[in-house]
């Protein structure tokens, strides 16, 4: 076996390979299932004691000859194949790569996760596409309750696209046992009309805090917090009492945004006042429905809509700005 080993050698240091049909009668010969180095390795298998000892290293001298002579071959075709450098001006100056930056939405997301953290809050998330018990029923809509009507909900079948991140909620409060502290962010879906300052798709980001004792002076010392921690002590705002089928008590929190210029007339539709979340203690019938007793458990949620705070953080006076994709828009966030 030997002998045939180096029979083999001298053929392939001989072999010429001057077009990829050779290339390709190469590998057939030598390297493919069938071929003459897959058939020695075969017989090597039969031999025994010393004979296989002193046959095993020619062997894989010889399978790495030929492989070498085919990778080298292989990559001289291919650079043929390629482009030519006849007709490039390599004078020509060239483009800087421009840095990637976190997109305004996002920063504002990261920030809001590290302030509801150092509360203690963990991180949850759900599907956007929802059945209607974890979209509508476990969270105590009734079943003629307009938010499932078409004109504010996207249908997908059976399913819709949901319309808030309560739905991750009730997913959530299946799962755990209390006390429990989460915050899950995502985007959510209705159908709207599409102004400067909403549009059919948006963002959310939900709290949930269940245990023993919760009451809703917890839920405002909880929002004091994360307005001083986002938008700096002093700013100014408030509480407007409200309704919402999963919250009792449910109110909704604005934020002093002024009246010194149109943009901000026309997004607060003149009152200086802009609406950034709603909120309230969980109903119990919500709790019941998730299998938490509601005489021993009580709870707050609220649901921060992080397009609005991100506009009134970076001064967008537009909505729809977020979602161009616009590179000159883009590029002023970079470095932030």
């Amino acid at each position: 076996m030997i002998q045939d080993i180096e029979k083999y050698e001298k053929e392939i240091d001989g072999y010429v390979i001057e077009s990829s049909a050779q290339l390709e009668e190469f590998r057939l010969t030598y390297l493919s299932r069938k071929g003459i180095i897959a058939q020695l390795f075969e017989d090597f298998k039969n031999l025994q004691g010393e004979d296989k000892r002193s046959v095993g290293k020619p062997l894989n001298v010889l399978k790495k000859k030929a492989e070498d002579l085919f990778e080298q071959k292989k990559a001289e075709f291919e650079n043929q194949d390629g482009a030519s450098d006849e007709g490039i001006d390599f004078s020509l100056p060239v483009y800087q790569d421009m840095p990637g930056s976190v997109h305004p939405l996002k920063a504002v997301e990261n920030r809001l996760i590290d302030i509801f953290y150092s509360l203690g809050f963990d991180l949850a998330d759900g599907p956007e596409i929802e059945d209607d018990w974890h979209n509508f029923g476990a969270l105590n809509f009734a079943d003629d309750h307009p938010a499932r009507d078409m004109q504010d909900t996207f249908f997908i079948g059976e399913h819709v696209l949901r319309t808030h991140t309560s739905s991750v909620q009730i997913r959530e409060m299946q799962k755990h046992e209390p006390p429990f502290r989460l915050i899950m962010p995502g985007r959510v879906y209705r159908n709207e009309a599409v102004s400067s300052r909403s549009n059919c798709f948006f963002h959310q980001i939900e709290g949930l805090y269940v245990d023993q004792g919760v009451t809703f002076a917890d839920l405002k010392q909880t929002l004091y917090y994360f307005v001083q921690q986002f938008f700096g002590k002093g700013k100014e705002v408030r509480f407007r009492s409200s309704y919402f089928p999963f919250t009792e008590p449910s109110a909704e929190m604005d934020v002093w945004v002024g009246l010194d210029t149109e943009e901000n007339k026309r997004l607060t539709k003149g009152t200086g006042w802009l609406e950034v979340l709603g909120c309230g203690m969980v109903h119990p019938n919500v709790l019941d429905a998730c299998g938490i007793d509601s005489q021993k458990f009580s709870g707050f949620a609220f649901g921060i809509g992080m397009d609005r705070i991100t506009m009134l953080n970076y001064g967008i006076n537009d909505i729809r700005d977020l979602f161009l994709n616009d590179v000159r828009m883009l590029k002023q966030f970079q470095g932030q």
